[in-house]
Formats: C-alpha cells, sequence, structure tokens
C-alpha cells in the first residue's frame, strides 16, 4: 500500500494524483480486521481508487454506542468536523478523514496513520519538577500506593494540539490518541467526543495551561475566527456536521481564546484528564 503520509491531503497534485480525501471518499472499501480494544465498532480497511491504495479505519455509525452528554448527530459527524477545523488551522494535525456509505452503512473513513516509534511524548517522573523539556500535567498514581508527576513533552506540536482541542473542545485526549509519524509530524485521531455546547475539555495536554498563547496559535485564531464567521466556508463545511449551537459554541470558544490570550485552564467542576488517560 502506498504510504498514507505521502497521498496530498486535498485536491489533486500537478502530476494528477488524486487526494486522500477523493481516495477514502470514492474508493473501494475492503475491511481487513476489527480493532477489539475499541468501544464502539472500528474496522481496519483498504481503501482503492484509480490505482492507489491505502490502509483507512471505518467507524460505521451503526457500531456507536449512545451517549447521554452527546445526543445529537453522530460520533462519525464529529470527527469529520475536526478534520475541518484541523485543515482550516493550516497545521494539518487530524489524518485525512470523510463521511461516507461503507459495508455497514454510513461512517467515518480516516486515513492510516503508521506510528513512529521511538518518540516519547509523555512520562512519569519521580519529583515535583518535570524537568527540561517537559511539562508539567499532575501528580498520578502508581503502585504500591505510591505517587509519581505525569509529564508531556514541551513539543511545538504537542502545543498546538492543544489549541485545536480547546477549539472543537474535546472531551478525551488520551496518550494512546497521539500518533508521531513519519517526518517530524505529529497526528491526533479519536475525535468522537467533540463540539460539545458545555465545557467538556478532558486532556492529557495541561502542560500550558494559562500560559500565553503563541503568536503562530494567535494568528490561526484569528483567520478560525473569520471562516467561522456568518458565510465563511468553515461554517459552511460545520454547519453539515454539527448543530447550530454547536458551531456558535465553537465561534465563542475561539472568540474567548483570543480575548483571553491563554490556554485554558481546568474548569475544576468534573475531572480535567480522562480515564484511562492511555
Amino acid at each position: 500500500m502506498s504510504a498514507p503520509e505521502r497521498i496530498p491531503p486535498r485536491g489533486v497534485t500537478s502530476d494528477g494524483r488524486i487526494s486522500a480525501t477523493e481516495l477514502l471518499a470514492e474508493g473501494e472499501l475492503t475491511v481487513r480486521g476489527q480493532v477489539r480494544e475499541a468501544s464502539n465498532a472500528v474496522l481496519y480497511c483498504s481503501v482503492s481508487y484509480e490505482g492507489r491504495e491505502a490502509a483507512c479505519v471505518y467507524k460505521p455509525v451503526a457500531g456507536e454506542r449512545p451517549l447521554w452528554d452527546f445526543p445529537d448527530g453522530t460520533l462519525a459527524q464529529r470527527e469529520v468536523a475536526a478534520y475541518e477545523v484541523s485543515e482550516a488551522t493550516g497545521w494539518g494535525l487530524v489524518p485525512p478523514t470523510v463521511l461516507r456509505d461503507g459495508p455497514y452503512g454510513q461512517g467515518m473513513c480516516q486515513l492510516w496513520i503508521e506510528g513512529v516509534p521511538g518518540s516519547e511524548l509523555l512520562a512519569l517522573v519521580d519529583g515535583e519538577e518535570a524537568g527540561e523539556g517537559w511539562k508539567a500535567v499532575g501528580f498520578a498514581e502508581v503502585g504500591d500506593g505510591g505517587t509519581a508527576l505525569l509529564v508531556h513533552a514541551d513539543d511545538r506540536r504537542l502545543r498546538r494540539l492543544a489549541v485545536l482541542d480547546a477549539v472543537i473542545n474535546n472531551a478525551d485526549r488520551k496518550g494512546g490518541h497521539l500518533l508521531p509519524a513519519a517526518e517530524d509530524r505529529l497526528y491526533g485521531i479519536d475525535h468522537g467526543v467533540t463540539f460539545n455546547v458545555e465545557n467538556k475539555l478532558r486532556t492529557l495536554l495541561w502542560g500550558w495551561a494559562g500560559e500565553p498563547l503563541t503568536d503562530e496559535a494567535v494568528g490561526v485564531l484569528k483567520r478560525l475566527r473569520d471562516t467561522l464567521g456568518d458565510g465563511g466556508a468553515l461554517a459552511a463545511k460545520l454547519s453539515c456536521l454539527i448543530t447550530a449551537a454547536e458551531l456558535d459554541a465553537t465561534r465563542e470558544r475561539v472568540a474567548a481564546l483570543l480575548r483571553t490570550g491563554r490556554h485554558p485552564e481546568p474548569s475544576g467542576q468534573w475531572p480535567a484528564i480522562p480515564w484511562p488517560p492511555v
């Protein structure tokens, strides 16, 4: 199969190659296996179209378990909405994702990303200081009743992802959802529980909480504000995927980030870190 990260995400290149989204949307899906540990149906597939082939994940809506606090729309739609916001940032943090029909009905189809081992993004350390190159998240219980400090890398890619998660209101940013990939890329996956009207941000990426946003992030948020406005391209795409109230809440989160100029902090109203954290 072709290496996923070498397929252009959108459009057609000058040499006529199809994009990843076209491949995912138009290609023939063949189920190869199932990811057993997932809480919802996750099928590992191949997708082929006009001589191109790649691996992908297909999550049919029929395999979703209902969630009381996400009663509107589907998890698949939210996954696609997260991809659209990621693309609008220009950071490319979510693998190409489309909504399409498949062997088990409509669902989300996302390009499979092969993780690259050896890139340590999370760790447990002794003591109360994160150490150089790391950001503290909080203390975690370890074996025999002890505690250790949970830290994540002070990494520009992770910091961008923390901003994206704040915009989409990600309620489940776990360590296992972080995929370091080839060419120094980092992807985040599993965005089904996002875009809630209420503040649901739960993440392992709290290391920058309360710190000023980077100039780069402020510039990206300003562009998001514009494209999320009435008549904006991103607003038009999201309006087909999430509710009007959720779209308004997304606009307000972007506006709030620009007003404060800082990374959000835990609300204190519920656990700030997802469980299990990985």
